[in-house]
């Protein structure tokens, strides 16, 4: 009897998206006839208090409070291969209990949803200090050069533009597959829109509006509830609050408040586990384009409304969406009520976008991730080799030249080949 495979999915808990990756990839791997024990593991669990705090709440910090800067350090950050001594070796410092956890769980697929474990593994395989297969699965629709790692199983990627993106880097494009980004597979389940809302009381003649503060309750939904009351368009109008119950309350005091008009219905609701739903019985999706929270959305063939993308990465999930027609970007609360009215009162503009939504959508990546790995995993390790020693400098410095006042496009600065 072949024995089956023990299957690690580890995870960072520096937002919600990337814990959420590794939970669905953990019920599929579970799900999988070849599959023995399944572990998932937030790694920061295993780290220092400090180190801990700056990768999770230190990023919650920054969105709430200096946006801009978070984006500047993303931008500076994403050059390939700028940080990796660096980095590599703040991570050693501060997860050798991490490290304890794997080896004394010993998987023969590993699969890490952060960057941050994939470093430690990838130096763990390269010293012959454990025996895995190491794979990343990218959660936004763009690789960050963070995300880099150069011994390597497979790389699943969100989209083409990401696959080409590692392609150009240098990475072999048969062990970078396209799979999507890993949504729970209840998101693959067929629904019955009707249903749904006759489930929780909603009209089915009359368009659903799903407001989400995201999981952490990072959001100005109360703000957005506010103009959101200016549509002329009749609607129904769900708020999310995630897990922040203080914005649940505010908003509700805000309604309670308020006189809202006879066309527009709101309802308000706290953390749910049953986003899927919503997000199926909906007609627009309005918030923050967060990795996972796109490719739910996508699943459900549900367009969104982007307000306020967080710089960096939501920015680039933002472009995807409006060059694949699923999205409209709305950069000042003071126009969102015309933009959703206008999209509500072009019903074909409206069905186009769901039709592009539902194209983008991937239900099944995580069910093809464990099927890749499983079928690969007779295969060797992927290693990508460091320049020679110099040959970082000679590069930088041809950097330079390009950029001083004299030097021409066409003309190579006088650095000897």
């Amino acid at each position: 009897m072949t024995a089956k495979h023990r299957v690690l999915i580890l995870s960072v808990s520096a937002g919600a998206g990337h814990i959420r990756a590794g939970e669905a990839l953990a019920k599929a791997a579970a799900a999988h006839p070849e599959t023995g024990d399944v572990l998932h593991i937030d790694a920061l669990r295993y780290t220092n208090k400090i180190f801990r705090r700056f990768y999770s709440q230190f990023y919650i910090d920054l969105v709430k409070s200096a946006p801009v800067l978070l984006g500047w350090f993303y931008d500076a950050q994403d050059e390939p291969w700028k940080t990796e001594k660096m980095r590599l070796m703040l991570d050693r410092m501060n997860t050798g209990p991490l490290v304890r956890q794997i080896k004394k769980f010993r998987p023969d697929i590993t699969v890490c949803t952060h960057f941050l474990p994939a470093e430690i593994l990838s130096h763990l395989i390269k010293h012959e200090r454990i025996d895995t297969q190491l794979s990343l699965a990218v959660t936004d629709y763009y690789v960050h050069a963070m995300w880099l790692s150069r011994l390597f199983h497979h790389y699943f990627v969100a989209n083409e533009e990401s696959k080409a993106q590692l392609e150009n880097i240098g990475f072999p494009p048969e062990r970078i597959s396209v799979s999507g980004i890993p949504v729970d597979p209840v998101f693959s389940e067929p629904w019955d829109r009707a249903a749904l809302r006759a489930q929780y009381a909603l009209r089915d003649d009359v368009p659903l509006l799903l407001v989400s503060a995201g999981a952490l309750g990072v959001s100005s939904a109360e703000r957005i509830v506010e103009v959101l009351g200016k549509l002329t368009a009749p609607v129904q109008i769900m708020v999310v609050c995630g897990k922040n119950e203080k914005l649940k309350q505010t908003v509700q005091k805000q309604l309670a408040r308020g006189s809202t008009p006879d066309h527009l219905s709101f309802r308000v609701l706290g953390y749910t586990d049953a986003m899927d739903q919503w997000m199926k019985a909906a007609d627009l999706y309005i918030g923050k384009p967060g990795g996972l929270t796109t490719a739910e959305a996508m699943s459900c063939g549900l367009p969104m409304v982007i307000y306020q993308p967080i710089p960096g990465q939501e920015e680039r999930n933002s472009d995807f969406l409006l060059e694949n027609g699923a999205a409209v970007k709305c950069n000042h609360l003071t126009t969102m009520a015309y933009k959703v009215d206008l999209l509500l009162q072009d019903e074909g503009r409206l069905a186009k976008m769901r039709q592009r939504a539902l194209a983008l959508g991937r239900p099944d990546a995580a069910a093809q991730v464990i099927q890749t790995l499983i079928n690969e995993r007779q295969f060797e390790p992927v290693n990508i080799p460091r320049p020679p020693r110099g040959e970082k400098t000679k590069e930088k410095l041809k950097q330079i030249g390009r950029k001083l006042p004299f030097a021409k496009d066409d003309i190579e600065p006088g650095f000897p080949g």
